[in-house]
Parts: structure tokens; sequence; C-alpha cells
């Protein structure tokens, strides 16, 4: 059933846009929170406290009765303008536009990211300007949009431009433009992109969401099963809560910039991507999940375009895992999740991802029969009986290549960035993040150290999950390669203008440094800037 055909994918997202627009609206207020580890981490008191069995892995969260004391508390981290008139209001507590009555509710705002710095080793002048929008809302109580787009300009550390140069995109959002401003330092960069949400919340135990969007699952800062560093993608995701069950199942049309240009679009090779996660809380401090993937290319090498496989649509967790096609190779992930709450607001988690599995072999180091990755975490809120005092230690590590494909257009990834962790595969990675929240003040603090192999020219040692996977005699011990250390430690703290947008003075510091036998490359960097929204934007790997 591999070649089954159906519509192109604009017409299904047309299909599925009409149908959730023409449902009955009816009374259930379910508000849709766009992720990000930043604002997400502020409800670690809640998530994580043995009073409740919320379902805490699978983000975008819903703002339910659990979350809206803490969401509503986050949002009015504000200055008493009620006696200074429309203007104040409007810059430090409210929306710039916000009209609510009893049918619908809409708001508006302008949205800022400006940040000049300094990239101290390497004498580069850095800044960011970034000019953005945001409108959401709802329409009756079972019905809520969103959307945001933003036009930027930037320069950025030697490392980072480094890495936007080698593959033409900025990490995690957008098309390098390859259009140069000129200057001290090299050429700007230039981007553009946008998130467009419908959720649609028709009975309490059923979410549907359509738009281009992420999706993270996981409690951990890293997720090694799906994560938010890649690009924005076009999905269709269903979320029922069934007693202590929470099944997600999503669609997603996926694209890679490296691969030759033949496709019914004519530009980028594009995929088809299905995920199934089956959260169950066990009771209020144990929860065990279930996941799995596959990768579907819409055209083979040869040009030979399939279409969306209508197997795709099977709701069954881990039927996808029967079989394949070879003649159209899919990659199928599998995986597991753990959580458990050991105290109050303080919880234990990992991850278990198994991508080519062998059980007779499956603690064995030099093989590529087993391809996997383990996640191992602790995290919770008021850290030393502190009241806002946010902590995380984390630890990752995923065997070489992992993720990858015989067939590169099935590999893990969106537009060539990994789906998974930043590092690919073939690191050893340790996290450690505090956050510390006084009135209208923010301290955060980072470190990561990591160890990886980096391929030797015209070798693969499994670290790129874009290159073929070819069964070889070679061994998949992590770190295999040019054996390479990278130690990074960030901080910033920043004072709160606006809740609505997260509108802030930041001040922020970056030391990275990366060493092996070929070189040792050092970032020292220094950023201050005014900024908003609550998006994730990665610079730690």
């Amino acid at each position: 059933m591999r070649n089954f055909y159906l519509l192109p994918v604009r017409k299904l997202l047309l299909i599925a846009s009409i149908i959730l627009l023409s449902v009955n609206i009816g009374k259930s207020q379910a508000v849709y929170l766009p992720y990000s580890y930043q604002l997400d981490q502020k409800f670690n008191s809640t998530i994580y406290s043995t009073g409740t069995s919320f379902h805490t892995s699978l983000k975008p969260f819903l703002i339910d009765s659990v979350l809206s004391p803490t969401y509503n508390a986050i949002m009015q981290r504000s200055i008493d303008t009620s006696r200074k008139g429309w203007i104040p209001r409007k810059i430090f507590n409210e929306h710039l536009f916000d009209v609510k009555n009893k049918d619908f509710t809409f708001y508006g705002d302008y949205l800022t990211d400006f940040q000049f710095g300094r990239d101290i080793s390497n004498h580069l002048n850095t800044n960011v300007n970034t000019r953005g929008y945001q409108f959401g809302g709802t329409v009756g109580s079972k019905f809520f949009f969103y959307t945001s787009g933003y036009e930027n300009q930037g320069k950025f550390p030697l490392y980072l431009s480094n890495y936007i140069s080698s593959i033409g995109f900025v990490p995690g959002q957008a098309y390098e433009r390859n259009q140069s401003f000129g200057g001290k330092g090299g050429p700007s960069k230039d981007w553009s992109y946008a998130t467009t949400i419908l959720s649609y919340t028709p009975i309490k135990q059923l979410n549907i969401t359509l738009g281009e969007d992420k999706t993270f699952i996981g409690d951990g800062y890293r997720s090694l099963l799906l994560s938010d560093f890649a690009a924005n993608y076009p999905l269709l995701r269903l979320t029922a809560n069934v007693g202590k069950v929470q099944y997600m199942m999503m669609w997603a049309y996926l694209e890679d910039i490296n691969l030759p240009k033949f496709d019914s679009f004519g530009n980028n090779r594009r995929k088809w991507a299905a995920f199934h996660y089956l959260d169950w809380n066990v009771n209020n401090r144990l929860s065990l999940g279930f996941f799995n993937a596959i990768i579907v290319p819409e055209a083979d090498d040869k040009g030979n375009f399939h279409g969306f496989d209508a197997n795709l649509v099977n709701p069954v967790l881990f039927v996808s895992a029967l079989g394949s096609n070879a003649a159209q190779p899919d990659n199928v992930l599998m995986g597991f999740t753990g959580k458990y709450k050991i105290f109050d607001k303080t919880a234990v988690y990992a991850q278990l991802l198994l991508d080519r599995f062998n059980a007779g072999d499956f603690f064995s180091s030099n093989n590529t029969n087993n391809t996997n990755g383990v996640q191992l975490g602790i995290r919770g809120a008021d850290l030393f009986k502190v009241t806002n005092f946010n902590y995380l230690l984390e630890f990752n590590t995923v065997k070489p290549y992992t993720y990858s494909s015989s067939q590169p257009i099935s590999s893990y990834t969106d537009y060539s960035e990994p789906l998974g962790d930043p590092l690919g595969a073939n690191f050893r990675e340790f996290i450690g993040i505090l956050n510390y929240q006084v009135g209208r003040l923010d301290f955060m603090g980072q470190l990561n150290y990591s160890n990886f192999g980096i391929d030797p020219s015209k070798a693969d040692y499994g670290m790129n999950v874009n290159l073929p996977f070819l069964p070889t005699v070679n061994t998949t011990t992590v770190g295999q390669g040019i054996a390479t250390n990278l130690f990074y430690a960030q901080g910033s703290v920043s004072l709160l203008i606006n809740p609505k947008t997260n509108l802030r003075l930041e001040l922020g510091g970056i030391y990275r440094d990366q060493k092996n036998s070929l070189a040792n490359s050092k970032t020292a960097f220094v950023t201050f800037g005014i900024r908003s929204t609550f998006r994730s934007i990665y610079s730690d790997f």
C-alpha cells in the first residue's frame, strides 16, 4: 500500500482548514500556548506538583483549568498604570489591540527584537534587527487562532555566522537570503519566518490543531524524540485525553534543502512524517510514554512521485514500524519516556530512542545493528525552598548514525536540521540551567558540556544525520571520528516591561570553547537589547 495516492498537501490542508472553520463553536475555553522552554519552565511548580496529574511531556500546552492560575500570574507581572492613561497601559501592561466580548476575543501586537553586541574573541560587532507582529484570539470558547511573523537582519558571532553560511539557513527559523548589507565583520544575514495556528477543542477530551508550528515531546530541555530545534513545518495534530491517558497523532510536511530538486513543486525535496505519542499518568507521580515516528519521502531518488501514503493515517501506535517498501525506504523510529515526581515540584525524567534495533547486540558498542539515544534528567521548582527558582540538570547521548537513512531524503530532519538534538548524533551532552524570577527581574544561567566526533574529510563517522546510512564494519562508539569537546556557558538578566509580549530589556553573555586536535575555537560574546515574544532561539551547539 506504499504507493497509494491522495491529494497534494496544499489541498489536504485547505480541506482540513474548511472542516475546522465550519464546525459549530461551543463553550469550553482552551487557549493554545506557543512552546518556549523559558516560558514553560515557569509552570514547574504547578505541573510537577504531586497534587496534579497534568500531562507534562507534550508541548505546546493548552491553557486549561490546571494552568490558568499560573498563566494569569505570569501575565499580570506589570506596573500599576491604572491612573496614568492609555499609552502607559499599552506599553507596560496590555496588548496593543485587545478586544473582548461574549462571542470572540482578539489581540494584536507589534513585536521587536533589537540587539547589539560584541564578539570579543573575534573582534566583531554584532546586531539583530527584528520587526514582527502577532495576532490571536478566540471565537466562541472552543476555537483559538494565532499568527506571528518576523522580518530580520543580523550579524552573528563568528561560530553562528559560519554555521548559517555553511547550510544557508538560520537555525530553527528560515532561509538566509544571502543579501549582503556590508560593514565591518562581513555581510548581515537576512531572513523572515512566520507561525500560524488554528486550534479547535470540540469537547474537553479532544483538541485539533492545524497550522505551521513546532511540537516538542519530553520533559527535558532537549528532546531526542521530537524537539523544537528545526524550523516550523505544516502540521495537523489531534490530541485526545481519556482518563489518565493522553494520545497524540500528528502529520507533518517536511523539506530538505540539500538534495537535488525535482519534485512536483520544482524546489525543495519533500517528505511526509507521521508521529504517534501516548502518555499514561499511572498516578500523580509516575508517567510512562510511548512514541513512534515514520518519515516517508514524497518522491524517490529517481524522481518518481508517490504522493501521500494512506497508511500514515493509521491511528494505531507502532503500526508504522511493521514494514517498509524497499523501492521507497522509510525511516522508522520508536521511543519511550518516563517521569517520576520524587518530591513535590521535583521530577526525574528519561527518554529512550530506538532507531535500528537488534536485541542480541543492544548493549554492544562495536556494531551498527543498534542505533539509539538515551536521556536522563531532573528538573523542578523552588530550589532550596526559594519561590520561582527553577532548575534542570540533564544528560543526553546518541550513538553514531542514529536518525539517518539509506536514502538521505528520509533522514529525521526538516530543512536538513535535526528533529532531535541540535548536535545530531555521535555525542554525549550535559546541561544545567537555573532560572530565578523576582518581581519583574529574571535571571538565567546555563552550562553545557558535550563530547562528539567530527567527520574527517570525505568520511562519515555518524554525526551528520543527513548523510546516507551504509551498513559498514565501522564501530558505533560515541565520539568516534575527530574527538571534540565543547564547553558553553550563557547568562542573562532581564527587566520585564510588558508581560503580554514578554517585552524586556536584556543583558546577556556567552562563552563558547570548542577544541580538538585540529583547532581551538573560542567565542566570548556580550549583547544588550530590547526583546519581545516567548519564542525559543537556540545558540547552544
